[in-house]
């Protein structure tokens, strides 16, 4: 077992060697579309890339009816494994509707192991779901 402040330490040491492995400026909060952003999530486990919708229903059902459009193009030229959930409750019980990948192998922040697969899948998964944004930025849009 690992002490709350070993734990955070560990964390922290893997979000800064991830930033040092893989050198970019990756999306996340910055798509312009309230409510809609990209998440990457590692705890001890699993690892996964996901984009949530978080705004007002009206909003969230509006922009999921079009990603839901949208799903066949996302699994056939992206992330063909992507998982779609329109009711996704977070540990906190916020209720959010999300669209996610997870890394099948078993991995843990605490297992300096895991680690390079973990920033592989996070490096790869990430650019295609931010390529797909990209490209069909403007349906998504409201």
């Amino acid at each position: 077992m690992f002490s709350k402040e070993e734990s955070r330490l560990l964390r922290q040491e893997f979000w800064t060697s991830f930033g040092k492995s893989f050198p970019r400026k990756w999306l996340l909060y910055d798509t312009k579309i309230k409510g809609f952003s990209f998440k990457f999530h590692f705890d001890t486990k699993s690892a996964l890339v996901a984009l949530d919708l978080e705004d007002d229903l009206e909003n969230r059902i509006n922009c999921w009816e079009k990603l839901v459009a949208l799903k066949g193009i996302l699994k056939s030229e992206y992330l063909p494994d992507v998982i779609y959930e329109e009711e996704y409750f977070l540990e906190n019980g916020k209720e959010i509707s999300r669209i996610y990948l997870t890394l099948e192998q078993k991995a843990s922040i605490h297992n300096k192991n895991t680690w390079r697969e973990v920033m592989e899948f996070f490096n790869e998964n990430m650019s295609l779901f931010e390529a797909f944004f990209e490209e069909y930025r403007d349906m998504i849009q409201p």
